[in-house]
């Protein structure tokens, strides 16, 4: 059996983290850090819209659902590593911290990056999907059918 594994699974895993983390948190994480990398812009952030599709059940023909705002940026470390980033809204700063850390994340220092930026934010993401699963589970209704006692 030949399974294909993606290669750009790690870096997609990283940068959707970035995108749906609160930009409170990463500027605080950002900023706790104390990194201050020499980079360049390669495109400055930027606000933008896209067209984000869905499908009916997961399954169905894809359909345009609605347009979003999304703002994207790339810069370029001072060792030629290049990092992109996109994140809903229309937060400049944020599309620069997660586009900083796209690139760092390429380097020697992904260890470190990894554990004061990446790691709290995914540890803020489980708990939050564990408090809203928590929420939606208290409204859970169960029902069950009782049998009569005739055939």
């Amino acid at each position: 059996m030949n399974v294909m594994v993606d290669p750009n699974a790690a870096r997609k895993a990283w940068m959707g983290l970035l995108a749906k983390a609160p930009a409170d948190d990463l500027a605080q994480l950002w900023t706790a850090s104390g990194l201050a990398p020499d980079h360049s812009l390669l495109r400055a952030p930027e606000i933008g819209g896209v067209m984000v599709r869905g499908r009916a059940g997961a399954v169905g023909a894809p359909f345009n659902l609605g347009e979003m705002t999304v703002t994207r940026c790339s810069v370029k470390l001072s060792d030629g590593t290049v990092g992109h980033a996109y994140v809903q809204g229309r937060d400049k700063e944020k599309a620069r911290v997660a586009a900083l850390v796209d690139g760092l994340m390429q380097t020697g220092s992904a260890d470190a990056i990894d554990a004061q930026i990446l790691a709290p934010l995914r540890k803020a993401a489980a708990t939050k999907k564990t408090t809203r699963s928590a929420k939606a589970a208290a409204t859970k209704v169960d029902f069950f059918t009782m049998v009569r006692g005739e055939d």
